[in-house]
């Protein structure tokens, strides 16, 4: 049998910890465990008064009664309501498995990253609003933001538009298929106090078929984001998409959207990929994932990330 007090120790202790660190950064969301211990193949993120807390695949897979003891010990030893401890059953997903409804009661509310607030939801999706590995990605792309141009790519619930927005970028443009995420992405400016329409626009489209329609107009952006799924065979989509197989191709087209001078930051988190050697024969490329990766995700890193830009 497992023991949940070991589990519920070693969190509590990260907990004293990263709390301290997280105040002084103005974070209310961010990791406490991943995998630290091989007998609890846990991820465990703390959401303001909410701990979200996913469960990996393992040969040997968790029993639910020690799910249960495990879950009633966090929320013990944390001080939080036991309904504020989310448990999910995490497991490799294809296409837009990620984006299924899973539960409609629970509810959504915000959490502040660095004097910006983001809405989440633990329970509804299998993803919660905000990839916390990426809280230093988004913080570049404030710093650069001022007076560009801005095209947010996959945006999912739009973070990386708030962070532009709030850097003062001149224009953004945030693309995503999911309408229900493109209104995510709408509140989360709302949230901010930065929903000015006549700077901010909302395409609800294709990806792909949305950079082809802007290569063909020639349109020009100063700054993209590109943060695209491992995998996607969406009905909607003409043809599936996978990030090893395509990137070239995307990315020979994503950066012939930058206007002169431009930069493109990309990202993916698929395990084993390679950048394929030819895209440096159209842009300058420089790897900045360790620039990337938070003090909480430095133990088992979720992404990979690359500056493209253009002379």
């Amino acid at each position: 049998m497992i023991d949940p007090a070991a589990l519920s120790n070693r969190v509590c202790k990260v907990q004293r910890h990263l709390g301290k660190w997280a105040r002084r950064e103005g974070l209310e969301a961010y990791r406490l465990y991943d995998r630290d211990m091989s007998e609890f193949p846990l991820q465990i993120d703390r959401y303001r008064d909410w701990l979200h807390v996913q469960v990996l695949e393992k040969r040997r897979p968790l029993a639910d009664d020690e799910l249960d003891a495990v879950r009633n010990r966090l929320a013990i030893d944390l001080e939080i309501p036991l309904p504020q401890v989310v448990l999910k059953q995490r497991r490799r997903q294809r296409g837009l498995a990620q984006y299924e409804k899973l539960a409609s009661r629970t509810p959504s509310f915000t959490v502040e990253e660095r004097g910006l607030r983001f809405e989440v939801n633990l329970g509804r999706y299998l993803d919660t609003g905000l990839f916390l590995d990426h809280r230093e990605t988004r913080q570049m792309v404030r710093e650069r933001a001022a007076g560009k141009t801005f095209l947010n790519l996959f945006a999912y619930t739009g973070s990386f538009t708030v962070y532009a927005a709030a850097g003062d970028a001149r224009r953004t443009v945030t693309v995503d298929m999911s309408k229900t995420y493109q209104d995510w992405s709408r509140r989360n400016l709302v949230h901010n106090r930065l929903n000015d329409n006549t700077r901010h626009s909302f395409v609800q489209a294709d990806v792909l078929r949305f950079i082809e329609r802007m290569t063909e107009k020639r349109a020009r952006f100063d700054l993209i984001v590109l943060d695209p799924p491992s995998f996607s065979n969406s009905k909607r989509m003409q043809q599936s998409f996978d990030v090893q197989r395509d990137h070239y191709k995307l990315l020979q087209s994503t950066t012939a959207m930058l206007a002169p001078g431009g930069t493109l930051i990309f990202s993916n988190n698929r395990q084993g990929f390679k950048l394929d050697p030819r895209v440096e024969q159209i842009v300058s490329v420089n790897e900045i994932t360790e620039k990337t990766i938070p003090i909480d995700f430095k133990r088992h890193p979720v992404h990979r990330c690359w500056l493209l830009q253009t002379g």
